[in-house]
Parts: structure tokens; sequence; C-alpha cells
């Protein structure tokens, strides 16, 4: 090789021109199903026209942002207001509001955790339970709180693909959006 240089700077250039599917983590399997949740309009948001269990590709929307979190983990609850205020700038886009979801996930949590969590912190999107950590191993006990991003795809084989994953505080809510919206390969 004459220029090991420049195809070493040319390597690096296309490795970090490639969108993160994942911060640190494998992409994890999210074939779980849920309860419909029971308030209506909780069921609407998600696009839901039934009271049975559903999966995340049945969510009606673009993007669906998945957040694990528990009522215990101090920085979830630190965090709850910059997640709130995600959810927040979101809804308040005309662009954005209709093609991204919230949906948090309560490991560990019972659904009366989870309902004192929801309405300790005020959070305005859908949470559900996973008292027995049968999500949260099936997402390698992945810690809190621990952000997932996805596109629904209804052809692909999951009905979905990944695209971000990692664990930690959100920092700026603004940024964090524009972050996953931007990784997403969405036009927005």
């Amino acid at each position: 090789m004459k220029h090991p240089c420049i195809y070493l700077v040319v390597m690096v250039s296309l490795m970090m021109s490639l969108p993160v599917l994942a911060e640190n983590v494998k992409v994890p399997d999210l074939s779980f199903s849920l309860p419909a949740p029971v308030s209506a309009d909780h069921r609407a948001y998600l696009g839901l026209n039934h009271n049975r269990t559903f999966t995340l590709d049945q969510i009606k929307a673009d993007i669906v942002i998945l957040q694990i979190f528990s009522m215990y983990c101090p920085i979830c609850q630190r965090e709850a207001s910059k997640v709130n205020g995600m959810y927040e700038q979101v809804a308040a886009d005309p662009k954005i509001s209709q093609r991204i979801r919230f949906i948090g996930i309560g490991t560990g949590n019972s659904a009366f955790e989870v309902d004192f969590y929801k309405k300790t912190y005020q959070v305005p999107f859908p949470l559900f339970a996973d008292e027995d950590f049968v999500i949260h191993k099936q997402l390698k006990e992945v810690g809190t709180p621990h952000f997932i991003g996805l596109t629904i795809t209804p052809d692909t084989p999951k009905g979905y693909t990944v695209f971000y994953a990692r664990s930690g505080e959100v920092g700026d809510p603004e940024a964090f959006v524009n972050r996953l919206i931007d990784s997403s390969g969405l036009d927005f």
C-alpha cells in the first residue's frame, strides 16, 4: 500500500459518517407484548382501537421512543421532568407530533408503583409495569434510565428497526429529541 495514511483517513471518515445504531449496547429484542392502556386517551395516543395486548410494531407512529425506568432509580426521578420536556417538545411541533410516540416500562415495578411514578412526576405518556423483570431480562438487564429509539417499519420481519439504544441521563431534552430524529434516518 503506497499511501497508508490516506487509506486510514478515508476509512475513519467513512466510519464516522455511518449512523449510530446503539451506544455501548447490543440491539435489544423487543418482541414482547404489553397490555393496552386502560386510559382511552392513551390508547388513542398509541393508535390502538382495542383493549387487548399489543406489540410495539402496532403503535401508529414513525418513531417510538421507549424509556426503561424504575420508580426507585434516582436518576429516573431526577430526569423525569426532562423526559416530560421531550414529550412536550414533540407534542408542540405539528410537523412531528403525529409521527413520534413515547412509552415507558417500569422495570421491577408493580402497576401501583408505575402509577405512583406517573402521578408523582406527572408523566403524560403511557407507562407499563414489568413487575417480574420479564421485559428487563429480554432487554439484557439494561441500566435505568435506558432509552430505545425505533422506527416502525411494516415491511421488515420484526415490524420495527432499532436505531438507538443507550442508558443514562437525557441531558438537554431538545438536543436529545433532535439527536433521536436525526439518528432515525427519517425525513421530518
